[in-house]
């Protein structure tokens, strides 16, 4: 009997991770081989049970799926990482396709298309949308526009740091939960005030707040 294509999936939400293991395990050729709620118990894990796929949430308790992602390719180079989000892809796909994800799947859309994530990364292959796709050959062919939003304009580590400011943590709540320093995410914040015109720390947990809740899904 032929070995199975071991799938990991980390999510902070135990109802996404209990649905997709669900539909995984229904495929002869797949299993889920093991699960994490943050980043940090993710990377541990997976290099205990080294699966050939990780879907990984980009908003995680504890840590960034970018990062995650970042880490993987750079521990495990021949394992491909898959997004799985609530956030638009058009907005963040170019950025998780630099981290090192080999797709991208927002979680509004048919399961299906996880199924069809899985298969054409396992073929090899990157899985984007059309649109996606065509942003990317736009991009390539006539070169990069001016940068005009949050996600465009900020690093991946700035964009955490506005995340987590817009979801309500403070700056030592957000030091803890990127595991950095105090004097870390007051250059993060000072940098993103430069970067997207504020006038004061005030404006900025505003805006971000603001962000963050348009963010949302509907």
């Amino acid at each position: 009997m032929s070995l199975k294509n071991k799938i990991f999936l980390v999510d902070d939400h135990s109802l996404v991770r209990e649905l997709l293991a669900n539909l995984i395990n229904e495929e002869p050729d797949l299993e889920v081989c093991g699960q994490a709620a943050n980043a940090r118990e993710a990377i541990s894990l997976i290099g205990t049970v080294l699966p050939r796929i990780v879907i990984v949430d980009i908003s995680l308790d504890g840590g960034s799926g970018l990062e995650l992602i970042k880490d993987i390719k750079a521990q495990h180079p021949r394992m491909d990482s898959v997004v799985l989000s609530m956030h638009d892809e058009m907005d963040y796909a170019e950025r998780a396709m630099r981290a090192g994800a080999a797709g991208y799947i927002m979680k509004r859309e048919a399961t299906n298309k996880v199924m069809d994530a899985i298969r054409t990364v396992l073929a090899g292959d990157r899985f984007y949308s059309n649109a996606v796709n065509a942003m990317l050959a736009k991009k390539f062919v006539h070169g990069s526009a001016v940068k005009t939003t949050v996600v465009e304009i900020l690093s991946d580590r700035e964009l955490e740091v506005f995340q987590l400011l817009g979801r309500g943590f403070s700056s030592r709540q957000v030091s803890e939960q990127m595991n950095i320093s105090f004097k870390t995410v007051h250059a993060y914040c000072a940098r993103i005030k430069e970067k997207l015109n504020y006038s004061n720390i005030n404006e900025l947990v505003f805006q971000a707040v603001r962000w963050y809740e348009s963010q949302q899904p509907r």
